[in-house]
């Protein structure tokens, strides 16, 4: 697999068209992609007029004093659960200079528990003054590589969403 697969590109170019011509700016916010987002993101030339910022916040400590989630939301939902991705949406976005920010907290394999196995992927999409999106996918035991590489795909299309809807 080649970085990136020539599919994230097309849609990276179309965020950054749509998100340029909107006049928003992104941020990140991601665990188990660890700066996939953001490195994709930055492959694009002219990605700079869109992209704010990122944040790798792998750890549950990060998570907190990074992004500011709340130590008590981590332990009683565990770090790849909806509380968590929009907190550390939210998070992205209060220490941010962004329209929009997404978050990616999952399970990227192998292994994982019965509640939460290899490919659960929780997203979170905050905009700056509105209501803060979560998504759930559920990619399944496909590999490390590519459950990181579906979530970031994934994310392109959530902020592509999140864009058509501050036009709308």
């Amino acid at each position: 697999m080649t970085f990136p697969p020539e599919e994230l590109i097309a849609a990276l170019r179309l965020l950054l068209d749509e998100a340029r011509a909107a006049g928003v700016t992104i941020a990140t916010a991601e665990s188990c992609t660890g700066g996939l987002m953001s490195a994709a993101l930055t492959e694009i030339p002219g990605s700079s007029a869109v992209f704010d910022c990122g944040f790798i916040t792998y750890s549950y400590e990060s998570k907190s004093d990074i992004l500011g989630v709340d130590n008590a939301v981590i332990v009683e939902h565990g770090a790849v659960s909806e509380p968590v991705a929009k907190a550390m949406a939210e998070g992205a976005l209060a220490r941010s200079h962004a329209k929009l920010a997404v978050a990616i907290t999952g399970v990227a394999g192998p292994g994982g528990i019965p509640e939460k196995p290899a490919g659960l992927v929780h997203f979170a999409l905050a905009v700056r003054g509105g209501e803060t999106v979560n998504r759930v996918q559920r990619f399944g035991d496909i590999g490390r590589s590519y459950v990181r590489m579906k979530s970031v795909l994934y994310a392109v299309d959530l902020l592509r969403e999140g864009i058509r809807n501050l036009k709308g």
